[in-house]
């Protein structure tokens, strides 16, 4: 099943598709879905992020097998990082070097708190397609990553949310200015899913709408003012944003 929300005229729709539909509902966390009987045209719509999260979480060194001899961790996006598919990923003048990581995103279905393994995933409610925007210039500068991850447009996620999919091994293809330059899958991530939000649930709570990011497994890129990015996910879909250039930076305190 896919979900998402549009912009209706008086605000934020939440629908199903349906054939050439994207039809209306109440509420996209319900157990039984209630329809309002409003509808759309699919592809005459305009999407918004796919939800409204709480907690953005983004799982670090997570790009290959040879992660796992490090301890999973993660790390916390702002929420207001959150964009859709089409908006753009602003950076602010002299910030430095940005990538960009296609990531599977986890949308997170019902409250989750200390689950265990192999019952993870009655807590998801579907999967989307995500970029992990980082400043990589700012790492050095700031360890808790605040200036590296939080960036207008830095999280960008769509267009829907894919129900019925399983993600254990969905190609992750990223583009740039349309040339292939990252191919990978989600199998090759060095921690599971299941093991993500065993450990990530064990230290706090989840609920309705969160996201985590599952990990980069070679899905990195650079990008500059001017580039256009688009990620795909086999089974999931396709998500385009922008890079553009932001505001100046105003003078920072210095030790």
């Amino acid at each position: 099943m896919r979900l998402a929300r549009i912009q209706g005229d008086a605000g934020p729709v939440p629908v199903v598709q349906r054939g050439d539909r994207w039809e209306a509902v109440h509420d996209l966390f319900a157990d039984d879905l209630e329809f309002t009987g409003e509808s759309f045209p699919v592809g005459q719509v305009t999407f918004l992020p796919p939800v409204e999260p709480r907690v953005v979480l983004g799982m670090a060194h997570n790009s290959g097998p040879t992660d796992r001899t490090q301890p999973p961790q993660a790390f916390f996006k702002s929420p207001r990082t959150v964009v859709a598919d089409g908006d753009p990923v602003v950076l602010d003048e002299g910030i430095g070097p940005v990538s960009i990581e296609g990531e599977l995103a986890v949308v997170i279905g019902r409250r989750a708190r200390h689950l265990a393994p192999g019952e993870t995933a009655a807590a998801v409610l579907g999967y989307t397609v995500g970029n992990d925007v980082t400043a990589v210039g700012q790492i050095p500068l700031d360890d808790r990553l605040l200036q590296a991850k939080s960036g207008d447009g830095f999280t960008p996620l769509g267009p829907w949310i894919e129900t019925d999919v399983d993600p254990a091994d969905l190609g992750i293809t990223v583009i740039v200015n349309d040339e292939v330059v990252a191919r990978s899958s989600s199998h090759a991530l060095a921690w599971s899913l299941d093991e993500q939000l065993v450990y990530l649930s064990s230290h706090l709570e989840l609920g309705p709408g969160d996201i985590v990011l599952s990990g980069a497994p070679g899905t990195g890129a650079p990008v500059a003012p001017g580039d256009e990015v688009e990620i795909r996910i086999d089974g999931v879909g396709a998500l385009r944003n922008p890079v553009r250039t932001g505001p100046a930076r105003a003078a920072l305190p210095t030790p």
